[in-house]
């Protein structure tokens, strides 16, 4: 990922939204080295913040609301959440929640893009978004996958002024001229109950090592580890309680 702090139109946050917060701390600390901690306050629903060293690099928190899914989510940064879910839904998305304040750490909105993938809005306040990225155990790479790739890409270039730059078989995002994520068209080979979702990946200093770990703690390996050709080495893993996520090389170009 080319982005190396939060800017606007990119990623500047992720979310874990789990059943059992406490397991989920446990496994992705012996995962990813985090240092995690709990906001203790009662007006923070027991959110805890991850970090590498002093970096904030993401959140766990519990499920909300009734038939959120156990899920990893994407926020990308706007200057404004409430002028930026405006052109959600001018380009034919929905909001799913807010804009609501988060103390005094900024505004926060959670939408939905045309093609059925969820996503979050993050206006900062005091709180900028993760302070490291591509580094081990920080995000590295942000994928949609869909079934709508060209209904997507005429979305995202319209509300954040992406650039898609790559071949047809692998489209990448980008702001500002540096490509942060890609954009995968769901084939026969994603089960039809599988919506279209935007998925994290965390940089990792070996791959094989992080799949091995993840079985190690009770979770899943969905993709094996693999080099794809003239690009990075990967996976797509599944945290114990459901989730799934990706890791990547870090330092391996897109």
């Amino acid at each position: 990922m080319k982005v190396h702090e939060p800017v606007p139109g990119g990623p500047c946050w992720v979310e874990l939204g789990t059943s059992d917060p406490e397991a989920a701390r446990r496994f992705y600390t012996e995962l990813f080295g985090w240092r995690c901690e709990t906001d203790p306050r009662p007006e923070a629903g027991g959110h805890t913040l991850a970090r590498l060293g002093e970096a904030a690099v993401a959140a766990v928190t519990r499920l909300y609301a009734a038939g959120q899914p156990v899920a990893w989510s994407v926020s990308f940064a706007v200057p404004d959440a409430d002028a930026a879910l405006r052109q959600v839904t001018a380009a034919g998305g929905a909001v799913r929640q807010g804009p609501v304040d988060v103390l005094d750490s900024g505004r926060f909105a959670v939408a939905e893009d045309p093609t059925g993938a969820v996503f979050q809005l993050w206006q900062a306040g005091a709180f900028p978004g993760a302070g490291v990225f591509n580094a081990p155990g920080s995000l590295g790479w942000v994928e949609l996958l869909t079934r709508e790739p060209g209904r997507a890409a005429d979305f995202y270039t319209t509300v954040f002024g992406w650039t898609v730059t790559g071949d047809a078989g692998y489209p990448q995002w980008g702001v500002g001229g540096a490509d942060f994520g890609g954009l995968v068209a769901m084939d026969e080979k994603f089960p039809h109950e599988v919506p279209a979702h935007w998925l994290p990946y965390f940089a990792v200093a070996d791959v094989d090592t992080a799949a091995d770990d993840t079985t190690g703690g009770g979770g899943t390996v969905l993709m094996a580890p693999t080099s794809l050709p003239e690009g990075p080495r990967i996976a797509v893993l599944r945290d114990p309680q459901g989730a799934m996520f990706g890791v990547r090389r870090a330092g391996d170009e897109p």
